[in-house]
C-alpha cells in the first residue's frame, strides 16, 4: 500500500507529488491551526530540522473536519505556520479526512490501526502515520501521542533510510 502513487495538491496550488517521498520516511499528520493540540506544530518541525538530513520530511495535511479548527484559506494557513511556529515541512491542500469525501490519502492510511488496535476513522486532528521509505504505513499514532515522544521517535529511527 504505497501512498507515493496519490495525487493530493499543494497547499498553495499544483500537485504535492508525493513520489518525491520515494525512498524517505515521511510523517504524515492531519493539522489545524486553531486546536488545542496545535502546538504539536512546535514538536513537528523539531523532527523535520532534526531527521530532514537523513531522508525524512513531515506532511501536515490541514483538515477542518474536528469542530472547524481549520477554517482559514491556503493563505491563511500558510501564513499561520509559518509566523507561529516557524514551519518549513510541506503542507498539502485542505481535505477530508473522514467521511464520504475523505480524502484517497486518508482511505489507504486508515486500514492501519495504531498501538491499541485503533483503525478507520480518524478520531481527531494531529493524528501521525508513519510512513517507511517504500511508501508504506509504518505506524500510526493517536492524536495526544505528541511527536517528540518516545514511541514516535523510536519507530523513525528504525526506518530512516540508511
Amino acid at each position: 500500500m504505497s501512498i507515493h502513487e496519490v495525487r493530493i495538491g499543494a497547499l498553495q496550488g499544483g500537485p504535492a507529488n508525493l513520489a518525491q517521498y520515494r525512498g524517505k520516511a515521511v510523517l504524515v499528520v492531519n493539522v489545524a491551526s486553531k486546536c488545542g493540540l496545535t502546538r504539536q506544530y512546535t514538536e513537528l518541525e523539531q523532527l523535520q530540522k532534526k531527521y530532514a538530513g537523513r531522508g525524512f520530511t513531515v506532511l501536515g495535511v490541514p483538515c477542518n473536519q474536528f469542530a472547524e479548527e481549520e477554517p482559514g484559506t491556503p493563505e491563511e494557513i500558510a501564513e499561520f505556520c509559518s509566523s507561529t511556529y516557524g514551519v518549513t515541512f510541506p503542507l498539502t491542500e485542505k481535505v477530508d479526512v473522514n467521511g464520504p469525501r475523505r480524502h484517497q490519502l486518508y482511505a489507504k492510511l486508515v486500514r492501519v490501526a495504531d498501538v491499541d488496535g485503533h483503525k478507520g476513522d480518524i478520531r481527531w486532528n494531529f493524528e501521525k502515520f508513519l510512513i517507511a521509505p517504500d511508501g508504506t504505513v509504518a505506524a500510526r499514532f493517536s492524536p495526544q501521542t505528541t511527536p517528540d515522544s518516545y514511541e514516535v521517535v523510536e519507530a523513525l529511527e528504525e526506518i530512516l533510510p540508511a
